[in-house]
């Protein structure tokens, strides 16, 4: 059984087939899928895709891209959404220094409100990081280490940056990068850290892995991850499979059938 931890089939390169692709999932192998909301309407397409697919789960959260649109009315209503069965986390949320489209205290602002909400409401977390380490884990460090948990979604940082937030609860989310042949760094990181401590995701519609680099992802391509991690980390196939399931259902706290 496969688990995607991280997905966005909100996103409109699915408006074609999403019903179609997401209909077979299930023969493919993914048995569970966790679509993260991003924008304001990425919540409100995650909460009807958790209403029409019974595999599928929902994290709900403004990405820093966004916050500029964000109010304390808006937060309250992602506060009332997490009443739902389905909605399992708050995310994704964190720092984008690289994109860059929003003020970097603004993002910093929201950041933390929404990591507040997070333990306000009891649900984990599900981290965006990108040319922002330093205050990311700076951030987490003094407002949330310790409390709900969740994952740093598509990790892209050292060993030693990995280490810290598995020390303070978290989870690493391994995308498609790990399958490409110049990612050395991240490559060395799921090399070293525990198995236990690792979820797969796919970021579909991004970040497909070799061989389909380029091209649009989906869950159905997360067996090429499974397979580089049991080789890096000299495990079976079958073992790391059941490892980022179990971790993926104990983080999200979705309870077994």
């Amino acid at each position: 059984m496969i688990f995607d931890s991280h997905a966005h089939y909100d996103d409109e390169a699915f408006d074609e087939d999403r019903d179609t692709l997401l209909t077979g999932m299930p023969a493919g192998g993914v048995s569970r899928i966790v679509n993260a909301g991003a924008s304001f309407k990425g919540i409100e397409d995650t909460v009807e895709l958790t209403k029409k697919y019974a595999y599928i789960y929902g994290a709900v959260g403004v990405h820093p891209d966004e916050v500029g649109s964000m109010t304390e009315e808006k937060l309250a209503w992602i506060r009332g959404l997490c009443q739902q069965e389905k909605i399992v986390a708050i995310g994704e949320i964190g720092l984008d220094y690289y994109w860059d489209k929003e003020n970097h205290d603004l993002q910093k602002h929201w950041f933390n409100e929404q990591l507040a909400l997070a333990k306000e409401v009891d649900l984990p977390v599900v981290i965006h990081s990108r040319e922002a380490t330093q205050d990311t884990l700076e951030i987490i460090k003094c407002n949330h280490a310790g409390t709900t948990g969740g994952v740093i979604h598509c990790f892209s940082g050292s060993r030693e940056i990995a280490v810290e937030y598995i020390k303070m609860g978290y989870y690493i989310g391994v995308s498609g990068i790990v399958t490409f042949k110049n990612a050395r760094i991240l490559k060395e990181v799921v090399a070293e850290i525990p198995i236990e401590k690792i979820l797969v995701e796919t970021d579909c519609p991004y970040l497909a892995p070799t061989p389909f680099r380029g091209k649009r992802n989906s869950s159905l391509f997360i067996s090429y991850i499974l397979d580089v991690i049991a080789e890096l980390k000299g495990l079976s196939r079958d073992y790391v499979e059941k490892m980022t399931y179990d971790n993926a259902m104990k983080m999200y706290r979705i309870m077994a059938e």
